[in-house]
């Protein structure tokens, strides 16, 4: 099969010819401003500049993040005097070319695509960097305009590659919105902060309103960075934090000075161990940090994680949304015993935290505090319809309100005010209360149904790929045991499980299933699911193989993948982006004419077709190889 290719540097980088300069290598930046050619070169060019920024922020506005002037090449390393005269010559005129290139003057635009739901990444790419290429064009030659998405820059990190980080940040800004001295600072400080900590820094990441599209040119600049303390053995894993986290901070106000950026850089500093127990508890601040962070540096730990999040992997634990729920009770009590302005604070985290317990109970994520009001409208109000609207009302005044006090808005809160909060916070989490028990029962009916139901599925489509086609539910289950487990394909194990899923759908059925049962229905389902997508996955693997053609056509290797009724060529099996056609198979075995095709297309035939299938190959389909690849086309009998 075929697998999506991942390309090593994103689409819209494919123009970026810049070569790496000299300090690139360096470990720290060593110069409080921009190196003395490029400070020379910026202003000699300010004038063109600045007509070309004014062309792309006339034509494009809101979209662009940055333009930055990209700073000169590396220059060729100079070769030994005593060469051949014909030497010299290539040389001389490699010099030439050299000098001629200099002249170029390399300039980033990183454009906004985060908002963008009209065009297609491509579509979007395609207008934006043909359209600023012609505009450095028409005020200079010599102006050679580069476009990279934002989406991209930010892959870009999260693949591992930091060298444009880097290279923007030896850049000089010509127009930025604030990302560009996130970048610059954040890349100099964690340069800084690895040549000194390099064993013990896990994770660099920049965090915050940058990577959320919500930066202005005056936002703080959030950078977290992870510890390993798993091996320290000289000191206590707090003296490590407090070590690290005081020579850390000293740094990031050394970091700037050297750029001359005001932003302030608040840094966070987590030991690993304090940052997996904040996962486990459910911290919305840790869940929202892996949501929008982009890595500047990852030794493997912070990527797997973020994955693992987006795939709904990492979930609360049931004691995490517990504690949430059962802190709202406690805040209430706590709020009649203490002075008003303690009050205007625990009411707040008094709907707040329930909320956020709600949310995860359904399946989600806990949000931050400012998006807990949007979330819960959304999800209860509008697609659930489990919530009324007036509640959503409270939650967001308490928001609100909290939002002022913190911004000096107001100052106090009066006795009548206060009592209006507290009576509105018991109304909202005796309602809560009640959402709770909703959610659970239709979680408890979804999950043993749907469970249930996921794993005779499964079943059925492995036992399809072993020639076995059953319809009641009973014969599902005698058949696991006979064609699977009998005959040693799958541990005896996972018959127990399946049995303890299949009683608790009874039980469920007669409306006597217990909670216990439940989980224990849950945990036991958890292996056996994996064990037969991985089986089923490696089954029809091995029946795929023997569906293709595989082909030798020059230097290069391709398949012809026959699926009933239909062939998919694929010319270069080695290459990042695959080319792919399709044609009809004929009924005499020659193939009909060859249309465009895609790897989504391919897949969802993948998807459709009934494995087992048996494939044959006859001779009007030796001569149509031959057509498609030309008269030198050797079919593998091995690969």
């Amino acid at each position: 099969m075929v697998k999506k290719s991942k390309s090593l540097q994103p689409k819209s980088l494919a123009p970026v010819q810049v070569k790496p300069p000299a300090q690139l290598s360096e470990t720290t930046p060593s110069l409080p401003k921009l190196p003395p050619e490029l400070e020379k070169k910026l202003q000699s060019l300010k004038e063109k500049l600045d007509t070309f920024k004014a062309k792309v922020l006339e034509k494009f506005g809101d979209y662009i993040i940055g333009i930055i002037l990209l700073p000169p090449e590396r220059p060729p390393e100079q070769k030994e005097q005593k060469e051949q005269p014909k030497e010299q010559k290539e040389q001389q005129k490699e010099h030439k070319e050299e000098k001629s290139e200099e002249q170029k003057i390399q300039v980033l635009v990183i454009v906004d695509d985060t908002t963008s739901t009209k065009m297609t990444k491509d579509e979007l790419y395609q207008k934006f960097s043909s359209i600023i290429q012609k505009m450095g064009e028409d005020v200079d030659k010599n102006i050679v305009p580069q476009s990279i998405l934002l989406t991209d820059l930010w892959q870009n990190s999260y693949d591992g590659k930091y060298d444009l980080n880097r290279l923007i940040s030896l850049g000089a800004p010509i127009y930025d919105t604030g990302m560009m001295n996130a970048i610059k600072i954040a890349e100099i400080h964690k340069s800084m902060v690895i040549k000194k900590f390099e064993k013990y820094i896990l994770s660099y990441v920049l965090a915050g309103s940058l990577t959320q599209g919500k930066a202005t040119a005056t936002s703080d600049i959030d950078v977290w960075i992870v510890i390993d303390d798993t091996d320290v053995k000289k000191m206590t894993r707090a003296e490590l934090k407090e070590k690290l986290r005081a020579i850390i901070i000293g740094m990031g106000i050394e970091a700037g000075e050297i750029t001359g950026i005001k932003n302030k850089l608040n840094i966070q500093v987590y030991i690993l161990t304090d940052f997996w127990e904040s996962l486990k508890e459910a911290n919305p601040i840790i869940f929202t940090l892996l949501r929008d962070g982009v890595p500047f540096y990852d030794r493997g730990i912070f990527m797997p994680w973020k994955l693992l999040l987006r795939m709904g992997r990492i979930k609360p634990s049931r004691e995490a949304i517990d504690l949430f729920m059962s802190s709202g009770e406690q805040s209430i009590s706590r709020i009649k015993l203490r002075l008003k302005d303690m009050g205007m604070e625990d009411t707040y985290y008094a709907i707040l935290t329930p909320s956020q317990a709600a949310l995860m109970l359904y399946g989600l994520p806990p949000p931050t505090p400012r998006e807990t009001p949007e979330v819960m409208e959304e999800v209860f109000v509008k697609k659930e319809k489990m919530l009324e609207p007036e509640y959503v009302k409270i939650l967001k005044a308490n928001v609100d309100l909290r939002k002022k006090i913190e911004h000096g808005e107001r100052k106090e809160l009066s006795g009548t005010e206060l009592d209006e909060y507290i009576n509105n916070a018991e109304k909202y989490l005796k309602r809560i209360k009640e959402l709770f028990k909703e959610i659970e029962g239709k979680h408890d009916e979804r999950s043993i149904a749907a469970l249930y139901d996921e794993v005779l599925t499964i079943i059925r489509d492995v036992l399809k790929l072993e020639g076995v086609e059953l319809g009641k539910d009973v014969q599902v289950v005698r058949s696991f045991e006979d064609e699977l487990v009998k005959t040693g394909k799958v541990p005896d194990r996972y018959l127990r499980d399946l049995n303890e899923i299949a009683e608790a759908k009874k039980k469920f059925d007669a409306g006597k299933l217990t909670k216990v049962e439940i989980e224990k229905a849950r945990q036991g389902s958890t292996g056996l699911i994996r064990f037969l997508v991985e089986y089923l996955q490696h089954k029809r693997g091995r029946e795929l193989e023997r569906a293709k053609i595989k082909i030798k056509h020059g230097q290069k290797y391709g398949e012809v993948v026959l699926l009933e009724k239909v062939a998919f060529v694929i010319f270069d099996i080695d290459q990042k982006e695959q080319r792919i056609e399709k044609a009809d198979i004929h009924p005499d075995g020659s193939l009909g004419t060859l249309e465009n095709s895609n790897l989504e297309e391919y897949e969802q035939h993948l998807a459709r077709v009934k494995f087992p299938q048996r494939v044959f190959i006859k001779e009007p389909m030796f001569e149509d190889l031959k057509k498609i690849f030309g008269r030198d086309v050797e079919v593998l009998v091995s690969y």
